[in-house]
């Protein structure tokens, strides 16, 4: 059921599993209901990383608010996606009160997860509660030597595997990420690296304990895991529920948006569409998490190979708009960087590292669709004066807003803003 609290009205709420299959109540409520409610503009909104339904609906309460008033004439109806994922209890979202776990989870001394970290980590996994239990103890004795670390990675390696047999296949990334095949001593130490380089200035001079490093190791085990989960659920959950809106709304226009993977699995939804369908009117992604080659009907690294969604954006009667910045240390960073790691050169870590490491490793939300011709660029002002195009990619650069964050992610989350929600509405032609 919906949250009564909700901001706007009317919201419906649909949840879907790991594998994809929706909550049948809800797809039929919402496909019964929406023309009966005189929704003529529906928005569809997939949040990213994230331990629950409450805060799911927190944040669609929050993005959703000021769109009302921003679009008073329009017949407007909500849909918030719910599907599980997780994130970690010391990524503070900025905007949202700061939780009594994620002041746990940050304090000091204290276990290295939270035990609302843990928690999201078993509901994640599953079968995988000895496993989970050996990474926490690890990461509170940080055994010495190499050969702990490279224990501590395969046990992190088991979590990849989970995710890899349930989830769909990105063929604009070179299969598993190296740094899930590589020796994870070296990943723990780059990782640690890379986390000194994006905290706070000023701190002085030590150097990084590998064991800083692997718990981002983990964490990266669980967003590659979530990474692969969103891509299922967008192809065979949210793609097939919007083919039976159509067919039974053939009026409304449908306009998708998502965070981080929910940009993912938003994305992924035009694969699982039914053919003839065409009632999707926009697509959004604010920060999105994965290749920002996705849509290339050629990869510039490798020509003979496509993007796993090549040309997808043509099932768009209207743009697909992708909201970016350079503040994102999530994508900016720790995703290329995760894609990328082999070896143990790490003289180019920082901020910046995607510009370093080359474009084969970067996310859509740090710079934008890429090797799609005819892609427009323009700065948040730009688009919201009304040069988004009318069909097509357009690259938004959004950090004039999205700006706020500490480390780990940086402004990953930083998307409660009024005109990020300006942003969807012109997407959609919605006034």
């Amino acid at each position: 059921m919906a949250d009564p609290g909700m901001s706007v009205t009317p919201y419906w709420e649909l949840t879907f599993d790991a594998d994809g299959d929706v909550d049948g109540p809800e797809r039929d409520r919402l496909v019964a209901q929406v023309t009966a409610r005189g929704v003529r503009d529906l928005i569809v909104f997939a949040h990213g990383w994230n331990n629950d339904r409450s805060g799911a609906t927190a944040l669609y309460r929050s993005f959703f608010a000021p769109v009302p008033a921003l679009a008073p004439r329009a017949r407007l109806g909500y849909v918030g996606v719910i599907w599980p994922s997780m994130r970690f209890s010391d990524e503070p979202i900025p905007d949202f009160p700061r939780s009594v776990a994620t002041t746990e989870a940050q304090a000091a001394p204290g276990p290295a997860l939270d035990k609302d970290t843990r928690r999201a980590l078993l509901a994640a996994f599953p079968g995988r509660a000895s496993v989970i239990d050996q990474l926490a103890r690890m990461l509170d004795e940080r055994p010495a030597g190499t050969g702990a670390l490279r224990e501590f990675g395969r046990l992190a390696g088991l979590l990849v595997e989970d995710g890899r047999r349930q989830g769909a296949t990105d063929t604009d990334e070179d299969g598993e990420p190296a740094v899930f095949t590589g020796d994870p001593a070296t990943a723990c130490a780059a990782f640690a690296d890379a986390l000194a380089a994006a905290g706070p200035p000023g701190e002085g001079f030590s150097l990084p304990n590998p064991w800083d490093g692997a718990k981002e190791l983990l964490r990266q085990a669980t967003y590659y895991s979530m990474k692969r989960r969103a891509g299922t659920v967008g192809q065979r959950g949210l793609g097939p529920v919007i083919g039976q809106l159509a067919h039974a709304a053939p009026g409304v226009r449908v306009h998708l948006a998502g965070h981080s993977f929910g940009g993912r699995l938003v994305s992924f939804a035009l694969l699982g569409l039914p053919d003839g369908v065409g009632t999707v009117k926009s697509v959004t992604l604010l920060q999105g998490a994965f290749s920002h080659y996705a849509f290339a009907e050629r990869l510039p690294q490798a020509p003979d190979r496509a993007g796993a969604l090549r040309d997808r954006q043509r099932r768009i009667d209207g743009p697909l708009v992708c909201c970016y910045s350079h503040f994102d240390t999530a994508l900016g960073t720790f995703y290329p960087l995760a894609s990328w790691l082999a070896g143990d050169d790490r003289s180019c870590l920082g901020h910046e590292i995607a510009a370093v490491l080359g474009p084969q490793w970067g996310a859509m939300g740090h710079d934008g669709v890429q090797a799609v011709p005819g892609t427009a660029r323009l700065d948040l002002a730009a688009a919201l004066a009304g040069g988004l195009p009318a069909r097509g990619c357009a690259n938004v650069d959004a950090a004039a807003v999205v700006r706020r964050g500490g480390p780990p992610s940086g402004a990953h989350s930083d998307i409660l803003h009024p005109e990020l929600a300006r942003v969807v509405l012109a997407a959609g032609r919605i006034t």
